[in-house]
């Protein structure tokens, strides 16, 4: 079959084509970290390597909850509180 009389792929074909290639991907990919990990495996420093990576982990971790642990107020509980603030001004209890 020539590129040329190609014939679009319907439904059925577009989802097996769509698998097929996230499988290859996946393949590829743990192909790769397998070869780095063999290539950390052979090294003299990697006791150094995993205390850098478990330090930055740890770091990425605080910074994640930091991120997280602070929520700022909600929002219609300030505005219930601005019309509160205005009602007592109006209303002169200030």
């Amino acid at each position: 079959m020539t590129g040329s009389t190609r014939r679009q792929p319907d439904g059925g074909d577009r989802a097996v084509l769509l698998v097929a290639g996230l499988a290859e991907l996946a393949v590829s990919t743990i192909g790769s970290a397998v070869g780095g990990l063999r290539g950390l495996l052979g090294r003299s420093d990697t006791a150094d390597l995993v205390r850098e990576a478990e330090g930055e982990l740890q770091a990425r971790g605080r910074l994640a909850l930091d991120r997280c642990a602070h929520v700022p107020p909600a929002h219609l509980e300030v505005l219930a509180q601005h019309v509160k603030a205005r009602r007592a001004v109006a209303d002169g209890d200030v």
